[in-house]
């Protein structure tokens, strides 16, 4: 029997993390996420973006061959639609809040609705001094990712926050999907980025401090 902090919600399921803040770029050519997207406009909905533990979001999978979906996920808000093939969409979407899936159903058409509860926000804070090394390089690769014509990440920069610097850390982080589901999942922001920091530091990014 469900609470009534649970609530309904459509999901894509991906070979990637979505993180709260973060910006996903998708390229949407199945009928049943065409239709999720055109639903979502129409009613200024969400859906969530599950990670992928095996199995492929592409085609209608038969029982036996269901994906394996994480069971935590992040809801995501279309921010841009753009069609500039017949059947095919391009579509910016911002990662909102955490949620755990309490249990899941494939529609007709494919597509899963999961029935989901909302994790609370992060435990956040200001970086602290032994982090300072590790926000300002963050500045430095936004720098760098600017001249090279790419903007990975929403506007305003919250390098005050060490949920958000954590969080865009750890989605251009060379990591397993396995690490960035984890690092998604952590309750504390400060905590997040003490192991992106460590992560840092042991591939010679920033120096070992004191």
């Amino acid at each position: 029997m469900f609470t009534d902090d649970t609530y309904k919600l459509p999901l894509f399921p991906l070979q990637a993390v979505l993180f709260p803040g973060g910006l996903l770029s998708l390229k949407v050519f199945e009928a049943r996420y065409l239709d999720l997207v055109t639903a979502c406009l129409r009613n200024r909905s969400h859906f969530g973006i599950v990670a992928l533990r095996a199995g492929s979001e592409v085609g209608k999978s038969k029982p036996s061959e269901a994906p394996r979906m994480e069971g935590s996920g992040v809801a995501a808000e279309l921010l841009d639609v753009d069609s500039t093939q017949t059947g095919i969409l391009q579509v910016r979407c911002k990662g909102l809040q955490r949620f755990d899936i309490k249990s899941t159903r494939q529609e007709s058409d494919g597509l899963w609705v999961a029935r989901v509860a909302n994790r609370p926000d992060d435990l956040d804070a200001v970086p602290a001094a032994d982090m300072v090394e590790t926000v300002r390089s963050l500045a430095s690769a936004i720098g760098s990712l600017k001249e090279q014509g790419s903007e990975p990440f929403l506007e305003p920069y919250r390098f005050d926050s060490a949920s958000w610097v954590s969080n865009r850390w750890c989605e251009i982080l060379p990591i397993s999907l396995t690490a960035k589901q984890k690092l998604m999942e952590l309750p504390d922001g400060l905590a997040r980025l003490q192991l992106v920091r460590d992560f840092l530091r042991s591939k010679g990014v920033l120096g070992n401090g004191v």
